[in-house]
């Protein structure tokens, strides 16, 4: 029994009736979101390289990290195949019915995750805040993005599927946290030269 299948191919046939790899968001705006995620990992990289040990390694490690996996997930929908597996699950369990609790705790534990990592890393960086403040932004906006959508309330959905200048807010809140993490590794670049 695995997970309350007969075996993981049941549980993969379960999930592929809602989740296949494909590209997740085909439009112009969701490529040029993989291409930011893609340039702000070239970055983080570039500025671990030139760094010196303890100088906010450990925060450009986390954006080489988050950028990767993000722009990965960006074109892959990873978050829809979690959901699908979660889905299977609770079918197959028998606790669907009280999928809220266990999407309530699942909410609470990210918020929770994500609230701690990032007050532990504005701590860490006591003293380096001057010179890697502006990409802890950039961090802090990423988080903020994936938790509203990880939240998914209708309301929030509605509020960042509005557009501005006929391209959605869900880019723009995205793309800026990019932004400041791209602006913060090209001012350390620079000046390390």
């Amino acid at each position: 029994m695995f997970a309350g299948f007969s075996d993981p191919a049941a549980l993969r046939a379960c999930i592929a009736r809602d989740w296949t790899p494909r590209i997740g968001d085909p439009e112009i705006t969701g490529w040029v979101t993989v291409i930011a995620y893609l340039v702000c990992l070239a970055l983080a990289v570039q500025v671990l390289r030139r760094r010196p040990e303890g100088a906010a390694r450990g925060l450009w490690l986390a954006i080489a990290g988050l950028t990767a996996f993000l722009g990965l997930n960006k074109q892959l929908d990873l978050q829809t195949a979690l959901t699908a597996t979660g889905r299977c699950m609770a079918h197959a369990q028998g606790w669907y019915e009280q999928r809220y609790v266990v999407q309530l705790a699942f909410i609470a534990g990210l918020v929770l995750g994500v609230a701690i990592t990032l007050i532990w890393a504005r701590k860490r960086l006591r003293g380096q805040m001057r010179r890697n403040g502006l990409a802890l932004s950039g961090v802090t906006v990423l988080c903020g993005f994936v938790l509203v959508r990880a939240v998914g309330f209708h309301g929030v959905d509605s509020l960042i599927s509005m557009d501005f200048a006929n391209i959605e807010f869900n880019f723009w809140f995205e793309n800026a946290g990019l932004v400041l993490i791209a602006i913060n590794a090209i001012w350390l670049l620079r000046r390390g030269r």
